[in-house]
C-alpha cells in the first residue's frame, strides 16, 4: 500500500462528504487486499475514490455470501461508526484508492458542520433499508427474479441507448449475491443469451453483461 497523491476528485460524494473524504488519509491497495475483516473493532469511514471493493461474510466452511460491491463515489464502514465490530469483511477485487476517515477525525468534522450527522445518519439508513430488502428477497422471491433485479441494479444506460453492467462480475460472484448455486446463474444467463436478451462484451475492466433487450418478468 503507498499514499496517493492528495488531488483526488470527490464530485462523486455530496459536498459535505467530499469535505470529509479530502480530510482523509489516502491509500492505495493492490487487488486482494482484505480492507476489513468480520469481528474487528470499527470506527474508520472509508471512502472509495477509485477500483472496486466487495463486502461479503465468509463462513468456515468456505461458503461466501457477497452484500454488495461498491465502486467510486461510495462508502464503506458506517455501520460501525457507534464502535461497534465490523460487520462484513470488505475485499479489493480491483486495484483501489480509498480516503479512509477515524471516528475522532468525523467527530471534529461533525462539530464544524451538524449537519454531516445527517448526512452520515442517511449513509447508515440506506444501508439498513437495502440488508432489508436483501433478506427479504432471499426468503420470498424465486432465483430468476433475484438474478434480474442484480442486472438491473448494477447496469447503467450508455449513449448509445444501451444497458450495460458497470463493472464485470464472474456467475460465482452473482450467485453469491443472489444466495444460489454457481450452476444456477449459469443456466440462467446461459438462456437469455440463446432468447436474445444478455451478451457479455469486453471493456478495459474485463467482460461485462449488456442487456439487449427488456429481460422477461418470468422464466
Amino acid at each position: 500500500m503507498a499514499a496517493a497523491s492528495p488531488t483526488e476528485d470527490y464530485s462523486r460524494f455530496s459536498l459535505l462528504l467530499g469535505r470529509v473524504a479530502a480530510q482523509g488519509v489516502m491509500k492505495r491497495y493492490r487487488r486482494g487486499v482484505i480492507l476489513m475483516q468480520e469481528g474487528e473493532p470499527g470506527g474508520t469511514l472509508f471512502f472509495v475514490l477509485s477500483g472496486l471493493l466487495r463486502a461479503y461474510h465468509a463462513r468456515a466452511d468456505g461458503r461466501e455470501f457477497t452484500f454488495g460491491f461498491y465502486s467510486a463515489g461510495e462508502t464503506l464502514g458506517e455501520m460501525s461508526l457507534d464502535g461497534g465490530k465490523r460487520s462484513a469483511n470488505v475485499a479489493v477485487e480491483s486495484a483501489a484508492l480509498c480516503s479512509f476517515v477515524t471516528r475522532s477525525a468525523l467527530e471534529r468534522c461533525i462539530a464544524q458542520e451538524p449537519a454531516l450527522a445527517f448526512e452520515l445518519l442517511g449513509l447508515v439508513a440506506r444501508r439498513a433499508r437495502n440488508a432489508t430488502t436483501i433478506a427479504a428477497e432471499l426468503a420470498l422471491d424465486q432465483v430468476y427474479d433475484r438474478l434480474v433485479r442484480l442486472l438491473h441494479a448494477g447496469s447503467v444506460i450508455e449513449e448509445d441507448d444501451i444497458r450495460r453492467m458497470a463493472y464485470p462480475l464472474t456467475q460465482e460472484q452473482m450467485a453469491q449475491q443472489i444466495g444460489c448455486a454457481r450452476t444456477m446463474v449459469t443456466k440462467l444467463l446461459g438462456d437469455l443469451v440463446k432468447a436474445g436478451c444478455l451478451r457479455q462484451e469486453k471493456r478495459p475492466q474485463g467482460r461485462v453483461w449488456v442487456i439487449l433487450k427488456p429481460l422477461p418478468a418470468g422464466w
